[in-house]
């Protein structure tokens, strides 16, 4: 579906209004601080479940609080979600249904019915989304992804994201207290990841099994609609010094190693540029609510594998 928003300000105009959702660390770390710093947007205010968290972090950046979310979609051009991932989804159906443009943190849910749902809604009110996907953002990896992408010929593929968000030794994670992390582990939060450079390589997947590992862990794997097998081992509960990410692919043209990335928020602010594109051109990003759809429903068989016992 083509989408069109002219988002592009008059002379001496006012830049597109970006309303923030959420209060945790991941939006004190990357959402508020890249807000705030991207030339193309006005970091417009901010709406928390905690309205004394959404206070302070509204005071911190000299913007607006709001009590109330429809009364920040009311007042901007974009909501951007720093929230549990089925809290977000039918906020965001509200968002998109009051003209807003969604920048969606990943996974976009954990049900189906959720992930179509926002889908649905952007569709129906004509807005673009984007999902926030680190590893699609962050330089060099996104360049890296687009240059494997562009490749033929691949074999396999094998990632791992082993987190310390809940691991045995070393000081608290800021994340550990996320009651969704704890409930759903590594396959939920870091297999988007995983996927989202899995998928525009190999191509989407065909076939999904899953069998689990020691703490959270999560082993996936997958076929590929190029005929590539991958495998991906997830978990938020790896030993400190068993901590990191990687992803190896191989084919015809030989072995290529995922560089290392860094500056989230500034690829936070990339991913603000590809939504105000977006809604710009009217061309819907690869990254947007259907892709993010797409991997909640790879991850919810994954889920349901390991469920009923399948691997």
């Amino acid at each position: 579906m083509s989408i069109s928003y002219d988002l592009t300000p008059p002379a001496g105009g006012s830049c597109p209004r970006i309303g923030l959702l959420g209060t945790g660390p991941w939006a004190h770390r990357t959402h508020a601080p890249a807000l705030a710093a991207h030339q193309g947007s006005e970091f417009a205010g901010v709406w928390g479940r905690r309205p004394e968290a959404a206070a302070e972090l509204a005071e911190q950046y000299g913007v607006k609080v709001y009590e109330d979310p429809d009364a920040l979609f009311a007042d901007c051009d974009v909501a951007a979600f720093a929230l549990p991932p089925d809290v977000q989804a039918p906020l965001a159906v509200r968002a998109a249904a009051a003209g807003c443009h969604l920048l969606l943190d990943k996974p976009v849910a954990t049900t189906v019915g959720q992930a179509r749902a926002v889908v649905d809604a952007a569709d129906a009110a004509g807005v673009a989304s984007v999902v926030f996907l680190t590893l699609r953002f962050a330089e060099p990896a996104a360049g890296w992804v687009a240059e494997q992408a562009a490749r033929s010929g691949w074999f396999t593929a094998a990632a791992h994201w082993l987190g310390a968000v809940h691991g045995p030794d070393g000081p608290p994670s800021a994340y550990a207290g996320s009651p969704w992390r704890k409930a759903k582990g590594g396959l939920w939060d870091v297999g988007p990841h995983a996927l989202s450079v899995l998928i525009p390589v190999l191509g989407d997947v065909t076939a999904v099994t899953a069998a689990r590992g020691p703490s959270d862990v999560v082993q996936l794997a997958l076929r590929h609609t190029s005929g590539a097998a991958s495998t991906a081992t997830l978990s938020l509960a790896a030993p400190r010094a068993a901590a990191g990410v990687g992803l190896e692919l191989r084919g015809a043209e030989g072995v290529f190693a995922l560089p290392d990335w860094g500056d989230v928020p500034g690829a936070y602010g990339r991913a603000v540029d590809a939504l105000l594109e977006s809604a710009r051109t009217g061309v819907p990003d690869p990254r947007d609510a259907a892709f993010g759809a797409r991997l909640t429903e790879i991850l919810a068989e994954a889920e349901a594998r390991l469920e009923g016992g399948a691997a």
